[in-house]
């Protein structure tokens, strides 16, 4: 599959959730020395503000030696563990300094699902579906870890990449976060209209199929004009 050049620093170093509504749809794609590669498209994610708005964010309280990647230089991967249990991981954005990130929740597995199905230990008969749905999935099924929070994203092995060209225009839909306590009206959270790949919407640990979470979307289907977020 053809992959056009990583997205620069630039495409990360501005608003983060403008940055979060053009990643639905992108390719992130990770290489192992073997030569295999695994490459998933991006279909649901969460931008977090590190400008003092946004309470969710794990840079609300300032710099600690957990979130520092937060704070940039843009185009890296921010890693951390969440419960204790499942890494997830973010993409730094905006200025340096700034401490705003943009967590991956959800993707559909484009190649190399055999190698993340056994990175994920799923059964034989379990659905594709559930490889990366979800940001515990997901961080699971490319090999990702804690040993990756500052990882590049401008060049290999890990890198992000504009959708085909050609490709069908995606319909990106916004609504609240999922499963958290603070901010949780914030329409900051982006995904793919009626995708399948979507993880199921939680309020406050409440799930929800995606015709609810769809519902839920604070403003519908975004066009590059509608993102007209507050200062």
């Amino acid at each position: 599959m053809p992959l056009a050049k990583p997205l620069r620093q630039a495409f990360y170093a501005r608003d983060c959730r403008v940055v979060a509504a053009e990643l639905v749809g992108c390719r992130l794609v990770r290489r192992f020395e073997s030569g295999e590669r695994l490459v998933v498209r991006l279909v649901e994610v969460e931008a977090y503000l590190g400008d003092g708005s946004d309470p969710a964010s794990h840079a609300h309280a300032g710099p600690t030696p957990r979130n520092r990647t937060m704070f940039g230089p843009a185009g890296r991967l921010y890693a951390y563990r969440s419960y204790g249990i499942h890494t997830c991981v973010n993409i730094v954005c905006g200025i340096a300094g700034e401490a705003a990130a943009i967590l991956l929740r959800a993707a559909e597995p484009i190649e190399g699902l055999a190698r993340m199905r056994a990175l994920r230990g799923l059964p034989s008969g379990a659905k594709d579906e559930l490889i990366a749905q979800g940001p515990g999935r997901l961080a699971q099924a490319l090999g990702l870890g804690l040993g990756h929070d500052g990882q590049s994203l401008l060049r290999p092995p890990l890198t992000l990449h504009a959708p085909a060209a050609g490709a069908d225009a995606v319909h990106v839909e916004r609504g609240p976060r999922v499963g958290i306590s603070k901010a949780s009206s914030l329409p900051y959270r982006f995904f793919e209209a009626d995708s399948p790949w979507v993880s199921p919407f939680r309020s406050g640990g409440k799930k929800m199929n995606h015709a609810s979470a769809t519902r839920e979307s604070a403003r519908g289907r975004l066009g590059a004009a509608q993102l007209d977020f507050e200062a």
